[in-house]
């Protein structure tokens, strides 16, 4: 009945964005100080399983389930009520089993994102509340709105794999965290390990495949474009970023070549299948660019984003949204779209719009929620616990000589 290739295919992708959640637990594990490698990882662990709880009870029927041109979804789809091993997806080629899954592995990893921003600061059961809420107000409505045929899909938003629904709203969010909770009372000699940044980027880049490739939900032209234009976009901003910090800081940095890396790959996010590869190193170079700046600009302003989460992600993905109205062409995809170098100037203000609406209400929600939660349990973390925050809120720590 199913197509096996390309079912082989959708469940292998699906492997790869998991790997993208442990790889994300390296990537900040690393960049943090000695005493704090456990309460980062463990808030990228966790969500791994209350994500996939809250996705099989609520969150994959209001993402996917009614709701059309809408906001949000309905409950019909509950519990995965309706669903068995013969249920087909689309047009039939994959079980809608495999999509459950694969979209509930982009669910498990974008709150995990957040974390790197308000690393040492924010308690574990504040946190839990906040991995739900989030999830429920501001992840599953905009999943739906873009991928599940609601509100700004029927304005023509295109979004090949998620600089909204991911990276952008991520972003914002930290950026709220941040100001809401404030600065580190203690400044730990970051990063405490760097071979620890580049295995969690090197499976992240791994991962993205899977991400940006698997986006496509078959295997086509389209999914060997994205493919490509993932690794083109990511090699040139890595590359970019590391002259760009090498001609002003007098070193080149290997942190810096990493960081570049995952800021190329959460930019050409949104446009993978959408452009032309010779647009994707354009992208690339763009975001080395461009996100550098940001988070240049993000250290003027003593915003303590300890991670640079939204300079990477929050910039990237909005970046990502806008390059994509600029750069896209149905001479590569013809369900995709014109950009405004291509005559689409309709679709670049679309685009454009979008990402403003988006950031303002991810931003804005998560400030007021973290607002509201801090009423109920205090968020951040007294200055005894951020000082060895493995020790005081898991009892465990990382090294055993600490």
């Amino acid at each position: 009945m199913f197509d096996t290739g390309n079912t082989g295919f959708m469940l292998v992708a699906t492997s790869l964005v998991m790997l993208m959640t442990p790889g994300l637990a390296f990537f900040y594990g690393g960049l943090v100080g000695r005493k704090n490698v456990l309460s980062i990882m463990i808030q990228s662990f966790v969500s791994m399983g209350v994500t996939t709880i809250l996705w099989y009870t609520v969150g994959f029927s209001l993402c996917f389930s009614g709701g059309a041109g809408g906001i949000i979804g309905n409950l019909d789809m509950a519990f995965l009520h309706g669903v068995g091993p013969g249920t087909p997806f689309g047009d039939g080629q994959i079980p809608m089993m495999v999509f459950i899954a694969y979209q509930m592995m982009f669910a498990i990893i974008t709150p995990a994102l957040i974390t790197g921003a308000f690393s040492n600061r924010v308690r574990f059961g504040p946190y839990l509340i906040f991995l739900v809420a989030w999830l429920l107000f501001v992840y599953f409505p905009f999943v739906h709105m873009v991928w599940g045929g609601g509100l700004l899909a029927k304005h023509g938003v295109l979004d090949f794999a998620g600089g909204i629904v991911v990276h952008n709203i991520a972003g914002m969010a930290a950026l709220a965290s941040v100001l809401f909770v404030g600065r580190r009372r203690i400044k730990d000699a970051v990063p405490h390990s760097i071979p620890l940044v580049a295995l969690g980027t090197g499976l992240l880049w791994f991962g993205w495949y899977g991400f940006n490739a698997g986006s496509e939900l078959k295997v086509d032209q389209v999914t060997a474009l994205a493919f490509l234009n993932t690794d083109v976009a990511a090699s040139f901003a890595a590359i970019t970023w590391l002259f760009v910090a090498w001609s002003r800081e007098k070193k080149p940095k290997f942190v810096g070549l990493l960081t570049g890396a995952v800021a190329g790959l959460a930019t050409i996010t949104p446009a993978a299948g959408y452009v032309s590869t010779g647009s994707a190193a354009i992208i690339g170079i763009v975001a080395g660019l461009v996100c550098y700046g940001a988070v240049g600009l993000k250290n003027s302003l003593q915003w303590d984003d300890a991670l640079d989460v939204w300079g990477v992600h929050g910039v990237g993905g909005a970046l990502g949204i806008i390059m994509l109205g600029l750069l896209a062409t149905t001479a590569v995809n013809a369900g995709g779209a014109n950009g405004l170098f291509h005559g689409g100037s309709h679709f670049f203000v679309t685009q454009l719009v979008a990402v403003l609406a988006s950031s303002v209400y991810a931003f804005a929600f998560t400030y007021v929620m973290l607002w509201i939660i801090n009423k109920v349990t205090p968020v951040r973390t007294t200055e005894v616990e951020e000082g060895e925050l493995d020790t005081s809120l898991h009892g465990e720590s990382a090294y055993e000589h600490l």
